[in-house]
């Protein structure tokens, strides 16, 4: 019997849950990488990425890391429906990289307030840098 991750269920609304297969299978292809191409990357074979995607076997614990890794999800992402897509790696973005991805739990006036608050502080920093660090 399969993990109850790996099958696709109808919600209520109508909606399909993707299943961890398919949703290896599209970041994977977002990517532009092959099956055999993240097989590398995960220290498996082509055959067992399409076994995956297939939802003919599941992953070990230590295999759905590597996948999340490699793919730069996070393994929330990959196994549960409605968990907002974060950068894995958020420390190559900088101090405040982490928390970029938190802001897609904010409501749209918020995310929009931040934005505006960004954009000010973008603003003071050219301008700064246009008059010579004067400001």
């Amino acid at each position: 019997m399969g993990a109850e991750w790996l099958r696709t269920e109808e919600h209520d609304d109508g909606e399909v849950a993707m299943a961890l297969g398919e949703r290896i299978r599209e970041v994977r292809k977002e990517r532009g990488w092959s099956q055999a191409e993240l097989g590398e990357k995960v220290g498996t074979d082509s055959q067992h990425i399409s076994r995956y995607e297939n939802g003919r076997i599941t992953p070990s614990v230590d295999a759905l890391v590597r996948l999340a890794a490699a793919l730069d999800v996070s393994t929330d992402y990959l196994l549960l429906d409605g968990v907002p897509r974060k950068v894995l790696d958020g420390h190559n973005l900088g101090r405040l990289g982490g928390r970029l991805a938190d802001l897609a739990e904010l409501s749209d006036a918020d995310q929009e307030l931040v934005s505006q608050v960004i954009d000010g502080l973008l603003a003071k920093s050219r301008l700064k840098s246009l008059a010579g660090g004067i400001a």
